[in-house]
């Protein structure tokens, strides 16, 4: 990657964590919002031929195979494409491995929780609503729906933009297995 390019998509990740931190979650979950909510941030939009570097895969269980079927129904629930539960399972891969966590004492440094590892002091819903697969992934729709061209940017800076998190490349190691979860179970 060469260097320009490089810092472009750096000052994107800057801007949109700053949309983040200061329009994210909290804008997208409030009951009645003060103003007609728009992306913080407009991202490069870029297609991705291929999923971006090398990818990752785990054998699903009985529980994480049902939270890929609720993120599914959910996805479709909202009326968007199969794409978004692309960027919603690959995102769920890296911060839960598709499990719905609950606290993890110690083990945890935030107050992060469910299959998104959305905290309820930035404002994505109680930890009960947040444990619930169908309320997480429709709090992250929201989110990815006030991304700008998330549709044809890769699957690693649309989740990015979203979650915010410390780690904003991690995401792409999963596109691969999450394309082929959607392929066998959307129209199941």
């Amino acid at each position: 990657m060469n260097t320009i390019f490089r810092k472009s998509m750096l000052s994107v990740a800057g801007l949109a964590f700053a949309g983040g931190v200061f329009a994210g979650p909290i804008a997208a979950h409030a009951a009645t919002p003060a103003v007609d909510a728009k992306p913080a941030a407009a991202a490069v939009a870029v297609q991705a031929a291929k999923p971006q570097g090398e990818q990752s895969h785990i054998t699903l269980n009985d529980e994480q195979s049902a939270n890929v079927k609720a993120i599914i129904a959910a996805t479709k629930k909202a009326g968007l494409p199969e794409r978004a539960a692309v960027i919603s399972i690959a995102t769920s891969l890296q911060e839960s491995k598709l499990e719905n966590l609950g606290h993890l004492g110690d083990a945890n440094d935030h107050d992060s929780l469910g299959l998104f590892q959305q905290r309820p002091s930035s404002g994505w819903g109680t930890p009960e609503q947040i444990t619930d697969p169908e309320y997480s992934t429709t709090a992250f729709l929201k989110g990815l729906k006030q991304v700008d061209g998330w549709q044809n940017m890769p699957l690693t800076q649309a989740a990015q933009t979203v979650q915010v998190s410390a780690y904003p490349d991690a995401y792409a190691q999963w596109e691969q297995q999450a394309t082929d979860l959607v392929a066998q179970h959307w129209n199941s």
